[in-house]
């Protein structure tokens, strides 16, 4: 949960003091931010350059933007508590999760989304389906994407508040001025480049936390000794696939089945503000090759994040609230300097997020909501000048509405568990609808329809009944499964019992026809060189 994870931090340092260089580092880590990102504001002329950067970002840009978006400072506190309950079970969620399925985003889907010219995943839905799809897609993208922008922002006033002292108001609105600032203004490339910056300082900072935890807990062999030590039911603390029935979120079948099947593909191929970055990519190779890159960069994150929690275990046994690990550890073996480094760390994390949930809001309603609402009234495209003045607008408001809003998280301890919860509503379904409709070609705009409306309504009634039909506590991966499963079934009956689409509709779009069809190819082929 957000605020009992952030409260953690909070209420471990309360009273430490932070010598001067470390206040230093982390205000010249946020004028840095706010200079370079603003500054790729002179690059930005049209909608394309606001929302996917003039399809200029290179494939090592890509990976990194999509590492540090996915991962916050939320992450960092939650992620090492989950390791210090729970053991390197949670590894998996980047260890099985990551690799397999960046490389089946990369293969399968990101050259038809790059080839289609599309800005949005929910624009992608609307050409090979229908309308409705892309709008409910759309919707329930929003929903999630503006519910996160405030909890990210209220994590971030928390962490400001603990670090400088400043007042939850200040600290808000001081994030909402950075990330506003260079995210209007320079759009999807600053909030890329940005993050290269911010991916660099989260690994120093981590990766500082890891050797001197390490150090403090007398080395992997003293971790092990000591976490084995405290009883037998620490043993499973070390193991990576946990048993069926165990009660944990992360039995071995909700790994295998509802993360490295489900879960982990969605987010790669699905998730609007992971794909939104190889959209812009300069080229399909770099496209491909940014998702690769960042699969690879996530193999990383399970040993800066989540083993220190293990370190933390052996350091600091008994502790009543697991998600204190981090922060004691960050006050115990982190000296002046690298305290600073760490704590602009977790800002990074933080700023990374927020920028890019921000981008792709506006991405999102500009293109999936207003634009289509334009397109039928005046029956034409919205023009790119129009779009990229109502776009920066639109994101200004955004960050103004969030920040408003941040301060109402307090009132939800739950809220990260809420947000979870949303997101599996929507992965489930759209994986299997977006998984048939580049595979199969038989697959109709109603069988889409169905398929997604049918496989959310679904997910809902699995997460209430899910305590009682499920091993797990905590069953979302069950549930995603599931959701997915029976998203796949609905789609392929009614698009069986429907008419086909017509060839020309579905050209380009389909796997099978885009290998056998010459004329295709060659349609392809001058898209690319055409871009």
């Amino acid at each position: 949960m957000v605020d009992t994870c952030l409260l953690a931090a909070d209420n471990v340092f309360e009273g430490s003091s932070l010598a001067g260089i470390d206040y230093v580092i982390v205000l010249v880590y946020m004028l840095g931010v706010l200079v370079i990102g603003s500054y790729f504001g002179r690059y930005v002329k049209s909608t394309g350059d606001f929302f996917l950067a003039g399809k200029a970002l290179p494939f090592w840009a890509i990976g990194m933007s999509i590492v540090v978006s996915d991962i916050g400072a939320i992450d960092f506190v939650s992620g090492a508590g989950g390791a210090y309950r729970y053991g390197i079970a949670q590894a998996n969620f980047d260890w099985i999760g990551s690799l397999p399925a960046a490389a089946i985003a990369a293969l399968v889907f990101i050259p038809y989304y790059w080839r289609a010219g599309v800005y949005t995943i929910p624009e992608f839905l609307g050409r090979r389906y229908n309308s409705a799809v892309q709008i409910i897609e759309a919707i329930l993208w929003l929903g999630f994407l503006i519910s996160m922008l405030g909890v990210m922002l209220w994590a971030t006033a928390v962490m400001m508040k603990t670090v400088l002292g400043w007042s939850v108001y200040r600290s808000i609105w001081t994030t909402v001025i950075v990330v506003g600032i260079y995210t209007v203004s320079g759009g999807l490339a600053a909030v890329v480049m940005t993050d290269v910056i911010q991916m660099v300082i989260m690994f120093i900072g981590a990766g500082a936390l890891l050797v001197l935890s390490f150090a403090k807990a007398g080395g992997w062999a003293g971790v092990i000794h000591k976490v084995q030590g405290l009883g037998p039911e620490f043993q499973k603390h070390f193991t990576l696939l946990l048993p069926h029935g165990d009660p944990t979120p992360y039995p071995w079948t909700g790994i295998v089945f509802g993360l490295g099947i489900v879960l982990s593909t969605a987010y790669f191929v699905g998730n609007q503000a992971v794909v939104q970055r190889a959209l812009g990519a300069r080229s399909e190779w770099d496209a491909k090759a940014g998702m690769l890159f960042a699969g690879f960069l996530k193999l990383f994150i399970p040993v800066l994040v989540i083993i220190p929690g293990l370190a933390a275990l052996a350091a600091y046994p008994g502790l009543e609230n697991p998600d204190e690990a981090v922060p004691m550890l960050i006050r115990d073996v982190l000296p002046a300097g690298l305290k600073g480094l760490m704590f602009a760390a977790f800002f990074a994390a933080l700023m990374s997020s927020v920028d890019s949930y921000l981008n792709s809001c506006s991405t999102v309603f500009m293109s999936d909501v207003y634009g289509k609402i334009y397109e039928h009234v005046k029956g034409e495209p919205l023009p790119p000048h129009h779009g990229l003045v109502l776009g920066r607008v639109l994101t200004a408001i955004l960050i103004i509405a969030a920040g408003l809003f941040a301060p109402v998280t307090e009132k939800f301890p739950t809220i990260y568990v809420a947000i979870q919860t949303l997101l599996s509503y929507i992965q489930g379904p759209t994986l299997a609808i977006l998984l048939l409709g580049i595979l199969w070609r038989r697959t109709t705009q109603w069988g889409g329809l169905a398929g997604l409306v049918l496989g959310v309504c679904m997910t809902m009634s699995l997460t209430v009944m899910g305590a009682e039909i499920f091993p797990s506590d905590e069953p979302f991966l069950f549930v995603s499964f599931w959701s997915f499963v029976f998203s796949m079934v609905v789609t392929v009956v009614v698009s069986l019992l429907t008419p086909r689409e017509p060839e020309e509709k579905i050209r380009s779009l389909v796997f099978s026809q885009v290998l056998h069809d010459e004329e295709v190819q060659s349609a392809l082929q001058d898209r690319v060189n055409g871009s």
